[in-house]
């Protein structure tokens, strides 16, 4: 008679061992200039002159009224509470000199990044609407998710400042055809605290790129958000912040990292 494992266990067992797995290798013993930050499954000491931060698609079509996701019906309350975490996130790392880089999904005018006819992508947005004219609230004249319009702008309240990067993306993974890799690898970047939307999508696409890349996640878990799943007992959000924090890196929170960077400028001034 064949028997069943029930899931909780196996995941209980898997928890486990790659936990031991994390306090075996990973960087629990900081480096001279590296501050501690208090994180899951274990805290992480990350060196401020190779970090970045990376905003993840926090423009209007995802986040704001009126853009994409709220004329589709879908819930963006979660992305817009997540706004004011991201931007105490974004004055501390500006404050401590660390690099910030925006990635944002829009397409050229033409759809011709959008994929082949038949491509999934190109199927999946156009049933969102993409490329069609819109008017943005603030009264322009808007394409959905296309370059250089409204609807791809950061919202206000995040808005990049003249020293942040901004780049475009094409699919949900900010390292598909793009220049990320070769501008993280520019700077000399190492650690990614990664903030955005929507988790369980564009978010935890990148941070399995960046995975696969050697580079050091940590998922701020306030300043992300998902609408798929939302009204379940357990949410995607949650099931991909389980994710980094068993298999792709590590989950903190804004507090903890503004903690973590206010300690670090506190003994430099002693």
């Amino acid at each position: 008679m064949q028997r069943f494992i029930p899931t909780f266990i196996i995941l209980g067992f898997l928890g486990a061992h790659f936990n031991m797995q994390l306090q075996a290798g990973s960087p629990l013993e900081g480096k001279e200039g590296s501050v501690m930050l208090d994180a899951k499954p274990e805290p992480i000491a990350i060196d401020p002159a190779h970090t970045a931060v990376i905003v993840v698609d926090m423009e209007n079509d995802f986040a704001a009224k009126g853009g994409m996701f709220d004329r589709a019906g879908a819930d963006i309350s979660g992305a817009q509470k997540a706004i004011a975490p991201t931007a105490k996130v974004l004055a501390a790392a500006r404050q401590a000199g660390l690099k910030i880089i925006y990635l944002k999904m829009g397409y050229r005018p033409d759809l011709s990044d959008l994929g082949a006819t038949d491509s999934v992508n190109r199927t999946r947005h156009l049933k969102f609407g993409v490329g069609q004219k819109i008017q943005a609230p603030d009264g322009r004249e808007s394409r959905v998710l296309i370059r250089d319009t409204w609807d791809t702008d950061i919202v206000p309240e995040l808005k990049p400042q003249p020293n942040d990067i901004v780049l475009y993306k094409t699919r949900f993974s900010g390292f598909y055809q793009t220049d990320l890799d070769a501008t993280l690898k520019k700077f000399g970047i190492k650690y990614l605290i990664v903030t955005g939307v929507t988790t369980s999508i564009c978010v935890e696409s990148t941070v399995r790129d960046a995975m696969f890349r050697d580079y050091l996640c940590v998922l701020l878990k306030d300043c992300m958000s998902e609408p798929i799943g939302h009204d379940l007992p357990r949410t995607n959000h949650e099931a991909s912040l389980l994710n980094a924090e068993v298999l792709l890196g590590w989950v903190s929170d804004s507090d903890q990292f503004i903690n973590a960077l206010a300690a670090k400028a506190s003994q430099a001034a002693r």
